[in-house]
């Protein structure tokens, strides 16, 4: 059918009908939104600083994960990433792994945490760390329970992978420095699924041969490798194993470089599988050259001995001359004469001495003269007596004078004074109380009033 022609003015329906738009509602929108991140976005791991962080007591925790402009908001429900739940604190730097959805009630986009790991450090790092703090709260590392090795092992027993190169290495060593020593191997892998059930269980097994066949200690030990390579001797289990064997453990794993947790609990750690080959036979090969340089140092003990016998033989001979009864009698000749010298000289000087005293005790008492010391300490009492006296007179004349003036200053201000100027003083002739006011007399009032010669009686009339 032709298509109807249209005008150019004909530009259809601007307004179309309500049923035509078909709005969402709000929760049907935000479903949509959620299925098309969860199916687009899905799981990720995301990095970032952890902030805002809270813990409820439903065992959910909710916190944000920023950088430098953004910010994501993550939810721990209980039951996901237990273990690693003690990373999780404001500030922390983190790696989550997580899906990506959109909480409906409001609207918000956020990841649900599955797994936790520090950043720049990976979730080995973190197991070796919770690990290692866990033994050592135990007192696994504790330096009192690590056991001395013997001096000169005679049989020992190596737990390592029969194939490696670690067991090369330890062989070449013991065979160049003590040849004689045993070993008793347990082989076992030393990395990979099982590695470290398997090298517990030949720690054990070790332990078990120890009671019928005494080893002296146990080297465990394999080569160098990554962390990944490492880990079955970071495990609790080969931890345990090292702790409870009655048989002292030397730990020699990977490079020196290299530190696992079977390191920290062993009796001896070495740097590397010679390093622990030549630890173990040092006391052997050091002993090996001992006996090797003892002809040598024989010989030059004898010498030494026989010169010093041929030295105590002319000592004693020279004694022996000392002794002879004809140098005690010169001897005490001599010492007879020195002390007849010293005798003399002590008297000499004895005199000289009493001379010497004698001579300045006589001019002591010619510097004295009693006479002229008598005659000074009179001298000395008459101009004492002297001022004396003049400060007494001159004591009684200031007393005199103070006496005059207070004597002055009291009449000047004696009631009697006053009186002679032509004053008098009115008393009441009864109570005697002075009258001051003439407001404070009544009439009838016997008053008596002092004058400087007698005194005259009078009634107030008004």
């Amino acid at each position: 059918m032709p298509r109807p022609a249209k005008s150019q003015w004909d530009f259809g329906e601007l307004f179309p009908s309500a049923d035509a738009r078909r709005p969402l509602t709000v929760s049907e929108l935000t479903a949509q939104v959620k299925r098309l991140v969860e199916r687009q976005v899905g799981q990720v791991w995301v990095t970032g600083e952890v902030t805002n962080f809270r813990a409820q007591s439903s065992g959910h925790c909710y916190f944000t994960l920023k950088d430098a402009t953004t910010q994501l908001a993550c939810v721990l429900f209980r039951g996901h990433a237990t273990a690693q739940r003690g990373l999780l604190q404001d500030g922390q730097k983190v790696v989550l792994r997580g899906d990506v959805t959109v909480y409906e009630a409001r609207g918000q986009y956020q990841l649900l945490v599955r797994e936790i790991e520090l950043q720049g450090v990976g979730a080995l790092q973190a197991a070796f760390d919770r690990l290692k703090q866990k033994l050592a709260a135990e007192g696994l590392f504790a330096q009192e329970r690590k056991r001395p090795l013997p001096e000169i092992p005679q049989r020992i027993g190596l737990v390592t992978s029969p194939t490696g190169a670690a067991i090369r290495d330890v062989l070449h060593v013991i065979a160049r420095r003590q040849p004689a020593l045993e070993i008793t191997l347990a082989p076992c892998r030393v990395q990979g699924e099982g590695a470290a059930q398997e090298v517990a269980a030949a720690i054990a097994l070790l332990n078990e041969w120890h009671a019928k066949s005494p080893l002296d200690l146990i080297l465990v030990t394999r080569g160098g490798g990554s962390l990944e390579d490492l880990w079955a001797f970071n495990e609790e289990a080969v931890a345990r194993a090292i702790a409870a064997s009655v048989v002292p453990v030397v730990s020699a794993i990977g490079h020196e470089i290299d530190f696992t947790i079977a390191d920290f609990v062993a009796d001896l750690r070495a740097a590397t599988p010679s390093a622990a080959a030549e630890l173990i036979t040092e006391g052997a090969f050091s002993n090996r050259q001992f006996v090797a340089d003892a002809e040598s140092q024989l010989a030059a003990l004898a010498r030494r001995r026989l010169r010093m016998a041929r030295e105590h033989l002319d000592s004693f001979a020279h004694r022996l001359g000392l002794a002879h009864p004809r140098r005690r009698l010169e001897d005490g000749a001599q010492r007879l004469d020195d002390l007849r010298d010293a005798l003399a000289l002590g008297l000499r000087h004895q005199r000289e001495r009493r001379h010497t005293t004698a001579r300045e005790l006589h001019s002591r008492l010619a510097r004295l003269r009693p006479g002229q010391i008598v005659a000074r300490r009179a001298q000395h009492t008459g101009e004492v007596h002297r001022r004396l006296r003049e400060r007494v007179l001159v004591a009684l004349d200031t007393r005199r004078l103070r006496h005059a003036t207070a004597s002055a200053r009291l009449k000047l201000l004696s009631p009697e004074n006053v009186l002679a100027r032509g004053y008098s003083i009115t008393t009441d002739a009864t109570s005697g109380r002075v009258l001051r006011d003439a407001t404070s007399a009544r009439a009838g009032q016997r008053l008596r009033t002092r004058l400087h010669q007698g005194e005259v009686s009078s009634v107030v009339e008004g």
